[in-house]
């Protein structure tokens, strides 16, 4: 089964930058959509980007407009956040997953990374 692998999580300063990847382990990785997700404990996991893995259109929550940036290497199955002048309101668990069938939705997770931005 296809498994999903994020890296680049850390502690870093307001105004800081960390680089998020999602690789997935399948040899053939052809996915409708690849998409970042963050949370806080205590609350539901939210959208944060969202790349379509044929063409990269993409799309964010508005929160991140201007200082993320989501991009894929289709040839390493790997999937970026570019996250810019972050925010101590940007601290959270990130989550990468697959949106598989086109006609389906996200349906393949992966176990997380922490961001935490100190002010």
């Amino acid at each position: 089964q296809v498994q999903l692998v994020e890296s680049g999580g850390g502690l870093v300063q307001a105004g800081g930058s960390l680089r998020l990847s999602c690789a997935a382990s399948a040899r053939a990785f052809s996915p409708y959509a690849m998409g970042w997700f963050r949370q806080t404990p205590g609350q539901e996991r939210d959208f944060v980007a969202q790349i379509i893995w044929a063409g990269g259109t993409t799309s964010y929550r508005d929160s991140v407009k201007g200082r993320f940036t989501i991009s894929t290497d289709n040839a390493k199955n790997t999937v970026y956040l570019q996250m810019n002048n972050l925010k101590p309101e940007d601290t959270a668990v990130y989550t990468c997953a697959a949106w598989v069938n086109r006609f389906g939705d996200y349906d393949l997770w992966g176990r997380g990374a922490q961001v935490t931005v100190s002010s």
